[in-house]
């Protein structure tokens, strides 16, 4: 909630340049904004009625660099969106970024004078944010450092007063790959919008943003990599815990997570439910190669197609059927048997015996965990 004198100098600045304007916060989260001026488009549109400019649109505005821009610099257009040009203006006091004034140019006829009035603007409007900052962020760190405790495994730090909601559900949503810069950003957005209607009840260290309760973790997968732009990866996790215990389901969405990173088979989403045997696999430390089984490798090594590889992995999934294993690998029995001769010899071990079996199968499923 911004201050009525923020307000104020945010519509006279709107009439002076006979233009829309706005504050947003440096998540391009709407704090304030004018009236229209009848140069209004669809993005801001949609701001004024949901707080959100939209992922697609917040990774537009960061692309630019606009959190490193010294000055009003323009944003350019995005037709495919309905959002017109910009110049926007970082807010800052004494270093630290609160906000971005955005005025709406889509034909860039704002002159010299009216950036002149921008700028002049932008020290007395930043100097207001860092009043309602210093109240808003000293809150949101308790809040979020009290659910962090809430969440933790040590007993200790979880025995602390709080008002957050029981449940069984943590979400975790991690960035693989994007500019670092914009990590926080992103997360903060795709969860904020998760929560909309409810306190927010998440948390955000370094590339995880951990969220208390259930949410659609594809929109928020989207909605990071929407915001990080091209080439981003975002994954999620899911924990659940029976008995209710936030902290429980928060170590599993912890394991499950770096299933979502790890395993293709998961398509970057993975719920603990459905984890099987990597529940247990993913909480040892990442295999070396050299660490798995020595007829394991061996079989590798002599099968570069992976054709032996699958057949062993189908064989094993299957405890042992061949009409069920010959059926998924859509090939003749005669061929299976073969195929199942030639593992033996290439591996020294006995597939009906049961400790072999057991060796080859823990090792084909640490085989995607490994580290070279």
């Amino acid at each position: 909630m911004v201050g009525s004198e923020l307000q104020r100098r945010v519509d006279a600045l709107a009439e002076d340049l006979g233009r829309s304007v706005a504050i947003n916060d440096p998540s391009v989260r709407l704090l304030c904004a004018s009236r229209h001026f009848g140069d209004e488009d669809a993005v801001r549109v949609r701001t004024m009625l949901q707080r959100s400019a939209g992922s697609e649109a917040i990774g537009h505005i960061l692309a630019q660099g606009v959190t490193r821009w010294t000055g009003p610099g323009v944003i350019p257009p995005r037709p495919d969106l309905d959002m017109l040009a910009r110049v926007s203006m970082p807010l800052r006091w004494r270093g630290t970024l609160l906000g971005l004034l955005m005025v709406i140019d889509p034909d860039g006829t704002l002159t010299a004078a009216d950036l002149d009035a921008i700028k002049a603007a932008a020290e007395p409007m930043a100097a207001l944010l860092y009043r309602d900052f210093l109240v808003a962020d000293s809150e949101r760190a308790a809040r979020e450092e009290t659910l962090r405790r809430l969440l933790s495994a040590d007993p200790a730090e979880r025995a602390v007063t709080h008002d957050f909601p029981d449940t069984s559900t943590v979400l975790i949503a991690e960035v693989l790959s994007g500019e670092s810069a914009r990590i926080e950003v992103a997360l903060r957005t795709s969860l904020a919008a998760a929560t909309r209607g409810r306190e927010p009840s998440f948390y955000v260290r370094g590339r995880q943003g951990v969220l208390l309760g259930a949410a659609d973790a594809a929109a928020i997968v989207k909605q990071a990599e929407d915001v990080l732009g091209a080439g981003a990866r975002c994954v999620a996790g899911i924990g659940t815990s029976a008995d209710g215990q936030a902290w429980i389901a928060r170590d599993r969405a912890a394991v499950a997570v770096r299933a979502a990173a790890t395993l293709p088979r998961f398509d970057g989403i993975a719920h603990w439910d459905d984890l099987g045997a990597y529940g247990l696999l993913l909480r040892v430390p990442a295999p070396a190669r050299a660490h798995l089984p020595e007829p394991l490798l061996a079989l590798v090594a002599k099968d570069p197609g992976g054709r032996l590889v699958e057949t062993l992995a189908a064989y094993l999934d299957h405890a042992g059927s061949s009409l069920d294993t010959a059926a998924a690998l859509h090939i003749h029995r005669t061929s299976l048997y073969y195929r199942l001769h030639r593992i033996e010899e290439i591996t020294g071990l006995d597939l009906a015996d049961g400790e072999h079996r057991l060796t080859l199968h823990l090792g084909l499923k640490l085989l995607p965990l490994v580290r070279d």
